[in-house]
């Protein structure tokens, strides 16, 4: 499966649709809000079975027992305490493995969810200083209050829906209304002191008059319903190794462990700041939780 890492915001006043055409079917519609001039915002369009048609990007890789787990005590660094991540989509496949990720590295992370009891059943009881709690649909402009940005350093966006008619449209959660207008109003909301934004979408979206057209499958999970400890002990099995590209070209499948985990280390490597990846995950050892081992990624992907 492949995976798409954009890190990519404009230096200068440009369309939200005019970059996230290729991303969508939809045209380009609303002027892309000039106070993301200096936010880096890396996409990472996944390869999923589902073709989200979103910016987005990429998730929690651990080694643990010989295996990628989300959580690896015996390598976690320090993590710095000064961020505060909002997660939007943690329900989601890669959404709950993002934030599994983030609490396990002593993160400070602000959900924001349309139901927020899941916050609850999906990860417990958490203190409110390590994990907040917003009620919130993106697809309602009115829902993205300022308040929910307060103190919010960076973003990982995890929303998304069915590519084809399903029962998950129901209730107008439709590609349209989830991933355009949602994301949309997400970009329209964001506040100018936003260090980093990372979007996930699909891989092959880009491509929409080429074949293959169809994006690739997310693999591993959905967790859907599992506690915070059953997510730390999530493994990739042996699909740990990870390819990087730029361009749209990759084919495959991708771990949603990968996916959370690239999304986690493209918060903070500059190298991925305004860029695209597309991600794929193979047999073999993969970079587990290493930002050395990810930057010489993300920098070959760039050579390539």
């Amino acid at each position: 499966m492949a995976l798409s890492l954009s890190a990519r915001l404009p230096s200068c006043s440009s369309s939200v649709f005019e970059k996230a055409h290729k991303l969508t079917t939809q045209p380009p519609i609303l002027p892309f809000p000039s106070n993301l001039a200096a936010c880096g915002c890396t996409l990472l369009p996944a390869s999923m079975g589902v073709a989200r048609r979103r910016r987005q990007v990429v998730g929690a890789v651990e080694e643990q027992h010989n295996q990628t787990s989300v959580l690896a005590p015996k390598q976690s660094p320090s993590y710095s305490s000064s961020k505060l991540v909002l997660v939007i989509g943690a329900s989601g496949g890669v959404g709950q493995l993002v934030v599994a990720s983030l609490l396990s590295r002593n993160i400070k992370t602000r959900l924001l969810l349309r139901d927020p009891s899941k916050a609850i059943s999906l990860f417990g009881l958490q203190d409110e200083n390590t994990l907040e709690v917003r009620e919130g649909d993106t697809r309602n402009q009115n829902d993205l209050d300022p308040t929910i940005f307060d103190g919010v350093t960076h973003i990982i966006c995890c929303t998304g829906t069915t590519a084809f008619p399903s029962k998950r449209w129901d209730g107008d959660n439709t590609p349209e209304r989830v991933d355009w207008e949602g994301i949309r109003n997400l970009v329209l909301a964001l506040p100018p002191t936003l260090e980093r934004l990372v979007l996930v979408s699909s891989i092959g979206v880009t491509k929409y008059n080429v074949l293959p057209w169809r994006a690739g499958r997310l693999t591993d999970g959905p967790y859907t319903s599992y506690d915070l400890n059953t997510l730390l002990k999530a493994t990739a099995g042996k699909r740990r190794a990870v390819i990087l590209s730029q361009g749209d070209k990759l084919v495959g499948e991708v771990s949603r462990l990968v996916v959370a985990e690239a999304c986690i280390q493209a918060l903070d490597l500059e190298c991925t700041k305004r860029k695209i990846y597309e991600i794929n995950s193979v047999e073999g050892d993969g970079p587990g939780s290493d930002p050395e081992k990810w930057r010489e990624l993300f920098e070959s992907a760039e050579t390539n």
